[in-house]
This record gives structure tokens, sequence and C-alpha cells, in this order.
């Protein structure tokens, strides 16, 4: 049995040296399908996005970033994520935990539940709060009654963006603790740690890059959500119109420089998103090697 592991092995190593790859046609055509792909898909629109935006220079583009109406939509679009984000980070922990640390009856479908914003259409989900929250329902009729407007209204808008973005937060948690399990958890408990100190000093710190990510993730889409945000906001301009509500009604006034110029304000949202992630990321590498480091010296 051991000669035929060894054989398998040295066969293994060999293979390894002299290199298994594909030919190299293919490997550099599969290279420059995938650059075209990416400058074409890419950087081509983000650099027809930032040529228009500055076309009529540089003063139109500062007044069109100045503007009530783009001022109103930042602070509607940073209004809701303000709420909807910190929402989802609540929702998500708490199912993340239900799911991982629980065993209840309809586990699966409650799992399953969760990424119904994924597989429902955003405007089919802003169409059903205008069902549930409208003038002519039973909740919105008497919400309005005692003073309170959610559809076309920003409170609609909070709503419809904390349900697209759902999933994002619990879906990043759930499989980083399964993996880690409750191991830690219920040594710190046993140890006499109250819940407090259990979740603020082992819950938290093993799962922070995964709620990390999740956030960053739940934070890009509030701000370019659109479809349910479409539905729910009535497009009031100055009110209810967030920054890719007002990029589409500038546009259809014809007045692209001006669209692009408010476009190029989620394009540097979505670079601030990236760039956070990819430190955050570097950083748990970086943490990752540290610790192997740290675990090869002390195996010596």
């Amino acid at each position: 049995m051991k000669p035929a592991m060894d054989m398998t092995a040295r066969a293994i190593r060999t293979n390894s040296s002299k290199g298994v790859s594909d030919p190299l046609w293919l490997r550099w055509g599969l290279i420059f399908t995938s650059l075209c792909f990416i400058f074409m898909v890419l950087i081509l629109p983000l650099v027809v996005v930032f040529q228009t935006a500055f076309r009529d220079g540089v003063p139109n583009y500062l007044n069109a970033l100045m503007d009530p109406d783009t001022v109103s939509a930042i602070k509607v679009t940073l209004l809701a994520v303000v709420i909807a984000v910190p929402l989802n980070i609540v929702f998500g922990f708490a199912a993340a935990w239900s799911i991982t640390r629980f065993d209840f009856p309809f586990k699966r479908f409650v799992l399953s539940l969760i990424d119904v914003p994924f597989a429902v259409s955003p405007v089919i989900s802003g169409m059903i709060f205008v069902l549930l929250f409208g003038a002519n329902s039973v909740i919105g009729g008497w919400l309005l009654e005692n003073g309170i407007k959610v559809i076309f209204a920003l409170p609609g808008i909070v709503i419809a963006t904390t349900f697209v973005t759902f999933p994002f937060v619990a879906r990043e948690l759930i499989p980083v603790m399964q993996s880690q399990g409750a191991d830690m958890e219920l040594a710190a408990l046993t140890l006499g740690a109250s819940p407090w100190q259990m979740l603020r000093m082992v819950t938290l710190p093993n799962i922070k890059w995964g709620l990390l990510y999740g956030t960053i993730l739940c934070t890009a889409r509030a701000v370019g959500e659109f479809g349910a945000v479409s539905v729910v906001s009535g497009h009031i301009r100055g009110e209810t119109n967030t920054l890719p509500l007002h990029v589409e009604v500038v546009y259809n006034e014809y007045h692209f420089s001006a669209a692009f110029a408010v476009a190029t304000l989620l394009v540097a949202m979505a670079f601030i998103t990236l760039g956070i992630k990819s430190v955050a990321e570097f950083m748990e590498k970086s943490r990752a090697s540290e610790n192997r480091k740290r675990t090869l010296e002390a195996a010596q």
C-alpha cells in the first residue's frame, strides 16, 4: 500500500514540476477576451461618463452638482442609506445568529426567505409596498389619518431600500458563523462571561470582516437602488428623488452633461466602496498571514 502511495505522490510532484498548463494560444486568447470584455463593459462606459460630464467645462460641471435638486437628491440618498444600512446590520446579524445557533422548524424555509429580494424584481417589490402603504390600503389610510405619509415620502424610500438590500449582511454572516461554530462562545459563557461580554469580546471580533463586507455591499446597493425606489418615491423633484432617479430626470430633459455630472457622484461612491473593500481584504490577508507565521514559529 505504501509503495503505491509513494508512486502516486511522486507522479503528482513530477506533473507539478513539469507544469500542467493549457496551450499558450488558449491562455492568451482567454486573457485577451477577458480584457476586451472588461474594456467594453466597464472601462469604456466610465470614460464616456466622465467625458460627457466635463464636456461643457468645469464650471458647468460644478453648477450641475450644486443645483438645489441635486443637493436634495444627495440628502435623500444619504438619509435612506444612513437609516436602511444600520437596520440591515441589525436584521442581518439577528437572522444569521438565529439560523446558525438555533434549531427550529422551517429553518430552511426561513433561510430561503432571506433570498426573496434577490429573486423578486425591485419594481415588483416597490409595487407591493404601494399596495401595502398606499392611500387606498387599510394600513396606508390609517397612517395618513394619523399624519404619517409613507408612499411618495422618505419612509417609503427607506422601506423599499431596506427590503432590497436586506440579504447582503445576512448572506455574508451566515457562512462565516457556520464555519466558526459556537465553541468559543460556549467556552466564554462557561468561564463566566455575560452574554454581552461574549458578544463584544468573542462573537463580533470573529465575524467583523464578514460584517464589514456585508455592510459595504449593502451600502453600495442602497446608494444605487433604482427600481423599487422609483415606484414608491413618486419622482417628486427636490423632495423624493434619490441620485439615480435625479440622473434619469435630468437625462430625460436632454441635459446630458448635467446628468452625467451627477452620475459621476455615483461612480465616485462606487469607487470609495470598492476601495474600502480592497483595504479590508488586504488587512484580512495580512492578519491571516501573520497568524500563520506565528503558528509556524510556535510549532518550531
